[in-house]
Formats: C-alpha cells, sequence, structure tokens
C-alpha cells in the first residue's frame, strides 16, 4: 500500500521498500532505525554485529542525519544527502540562473522532474533556484537517504521562514512513474548512470562508487528517454559524460560543463 507522508513541509510517497540486499543493513544507532529496517526489509544489527557481519554496506543515524557506510567508515564518516548550497553557490534565495545547469532545464521553466534523483543534488540545486521540483527515485536505500535530507531541508530557518515546499519524492520505476503524472511538467531531467570511463576526485569517486554499487548502470536509459519525451510538456535535458553518443539522438541545443554536457530536447 502507498501511502503520502508529510514530515514537516516535505512530502513522499513511500512503501514498505524492501531492498533484499544482503550485502546492506541497518546499524541500532538511532529510534528511527529500527522502523527504517523493517521499511527496507534488512537486518538490524549493533556496532559489533555490523563489523563481525558479512555486509559491505550499511545505514546509521549519525551526528543528526541518515548515513551511507560500507566498511572503511563503519566506525566514523559515512556520505549523506548534502542539502547546503554547493562550493561557490550564492547562498540566498532564489539562487541566480546562471549556471549551465539553469540554462539547460530553461530559466522560465517551472516545474522540474528530476527523474534520477540518485544524490538528490542536482535537484537540490534546481529548487535552491526557486523551480518546483519533483525527485524520482528507484532504490529503496537512496530514497531513504534523500528522505532524511528532505526532512532536514524543511528545518531549516530559510525554508520555515519562507514557508517553501520542498522537493516531492517518489519512489519506483521511474518509467512506470513518468507515465503516470497527473500534470506534465515543463522539463524532465535525466541524469542516467553511463559506465564510468574517466578518472574522478576522491570524493566523487567514493559517493559514485556507493552509488554505482547499489544502482548498477541504467541499462534502461534509452527506454528512460522516451518515457521522459512522452511526459514531457516543453523539454528533456540530458546530463552525460562528454564522451556519450547522445541518448536521443542529435538535441536541440546542448550545454557544455566540466567533463559532462547537458544534451537539451525541445518540443
Amino acid at each position: 500500500m502507498t501511502a503520502l507522508h508529510q514530515d514537516g513541509q516535505s512530502d513522499a510517497i513511500v512503501e514498505t521498500r524492501h531492498c533484499c540486499n544482503p550485502r546492506l543493513a541497518v546499524i541500532a544507532s538511532d529510534i528511527r532505525s529500527h522502523a527504517l529496517a523493517q521499511q527496507l526489509g534488512s537486518a538490524l544489527l549493533d556496532d559489533d554485529q555490523a563489523a563481525a557481519s558479512a555486509c559491505e554496506l550499511f545505514l546509521a543515524y549519525r551526528d543528526g542525519c541518515l548515513k551511507l557506510l560500507d566498511r572503511q567508515t563503519l566506525k566514523k564518516g559515512g556520505l549523506t544527502v548534502d542539502i547546503d548550497p554547493r562550493p561557490g553557490e550564492q547562498a540566498s534565495y532564489p539562487a541566480p540562473k546562471k549556471n549551465v545547469l539553469a540554462q539547460a532545464v530553461g530559466r522560465k521553466s517551472h516545474s522540474i522532474v528530476d527523474a534520477t534523483a540518485g544524490w538528490a543534488q542536482d535537484g537540490l540545486a534546481l529548487f535552491r533556484m526557486g523551480y518546483a521540483v519533483t525527485c524520482i527515485e528507484r532504490s529503496p536505500v537512496m530514497a531513504a537517504l534523500i528522505e532524511d535530507g528532505l526532512a532536514r531541508l524543511a528545518q531549516k530557518n530559510w525554508v520555515l521562514r519562507r514557508e517553501l515546499r520542498v522537493p516531492q519524492l517518489l519512489v519506483g520505476n521511474a518509467i512506470e512513474l513518468l507515465a503516470g503524472l497527473g500534470e506534465k511538467p515543463d522539463c524532465i531531467y535525466l541524469d542516467p548512470m553511463f559506465p564510468a570511463k574517466r578518472k574522478s576526485s576522491a570524493a566523487t569517486r567514493k559517493s559514485m562508487a556507493l552509488l554505482r554499487d547499489l544502482l548498477g548502470d541504467d541499462l534502461d536509459r534509452q527506454a528512460l528517454f522516451e518515457a521522459a519525451w512522452a511526459a514531457t510538456a516543453r523539454r528533456v535535458v540530458v546530463k552525460s559524460p562528454d564522451h556519450a553518443e547522445p541518448l536521443g539522438g542529435k538535441p536541440s541545443e546542448s550545454y557544455q560543463g566540466t567533463l559532462l554536457r547537458y544534451d537539451v530536447y525541445l518540443k
């Protein structure tokens, strides 16, 4: 059964999401840990049990947020959904729509669906620019991390003061969810997982390696593009490595970033 869960001003479609991943466990570090383990259908372990287990990935509430850990960060550290402005991003609301991401999605767009949320960094950047954002994530583990990030975002003073509604999160297969959208958004944003070909920074390598470990490559990305094209009102934007072939054929326009590009397909 699916229900609407509201945490502050954060809306998320939630259900029992069995990740069925024997390599992942939830660490009993918080009163919320038991509910999370039940939601994911994962083992609930204490610190000693986690260290002795065969699991390679863990979820734990630590330092006021939910974190994804591997065996190297089991005692300290871990990755979480970062809700703060990126380095160099203006700390005001709405942030200026000056970068290539804003150019690609369209400065005059209003509603955007980020159909491949991942760590939700692009979706949150778009939200800070003033767009109405809906995120879609298929991984139950990543969805739990995003939910935690959105709940923390909803309690930020600048969000509360302006009575902003933070991004909505839909959990499941984006191809199916896009087909069921009630109203066509101005833009559907895709950042599918392409096969890795380049070395990257240590921080990026860590977050992307864990994400790839959970999701693998998006082998259905062509079908995802077709679903996005059918579901959008105005445009589809595909973020891809600069070495990758355009996902939807020749784009209407393209914006170059650092080692990546945004291909824009206009209706």
